[in-house]
């Protein structure tokens, strides 16, 4: 019996801990921690994902649009705006708009809200996976504008 639940927790951890891992979600369509989290909690997950530099958060928040990007039509085609969140951090979104409906009229100062992927880099980070996954596999992110859903 000991052995058993001697197994069983080993189990657990290796999945929590595989759980966390950005590839591992993808394959198994799993949330892991990070999403697992009470609502309201995101915007915390995100600040904690950035200040410790640490990808493959799925976080919800909002912004002021303070920079619109030409989109980057290489590969999968992106509308991409920067973010100035209220702590003051600022983030790239990279919104693919192969599969979701671009923002029209999107310009600075405009207020936008977001569920999608974090992931760092020395410049803040980047927002991605704001849309729906054609697959199923992956939890379907979103862009909030002028009371529009786009995903």
């Amino acid at each position: 019996m000991k052995k058993l639940i001697l197994v069983i927790v080993i189990l657990l951890v290796a999945y929590e801990g595989a759980s966390r891992s950005p590839t591992f979600r993808q394959l198994v369509g799993a949330p892991g921690l990070l999403t697992a989290l009470a609502p309201g909690a995101s915007s915390d997950v995100l600040l904690a994902a950035i200040r410790d530099q640490r990808s493959g958060a799925q976080v919800t928040g909002e912004g002021i649009v303070s920079a619109v990007l030409p989109d980057d039509n290489k590969g999968s085609r992106h509308q991409r705006f920067i973010l100035t969140l209220p702590s003051g951090q600022t983030l790239l979104v990279a919104h693919n708009i192969d599969l979701a409906p671009r923002i029209p009229s999107l310009a600075t100062g405009d207020r936008v809200s977001f569920n999608g992927v974090y992931e760092w880099n020395p410049k803040g980070g980047v927002i991605h996976w704001t849309h729906h996954d054609p697959n199923g596999r992956h939890e379907a992110g979103w862009l909030r504008h002028g009371g529009q859903t786009y995903e």
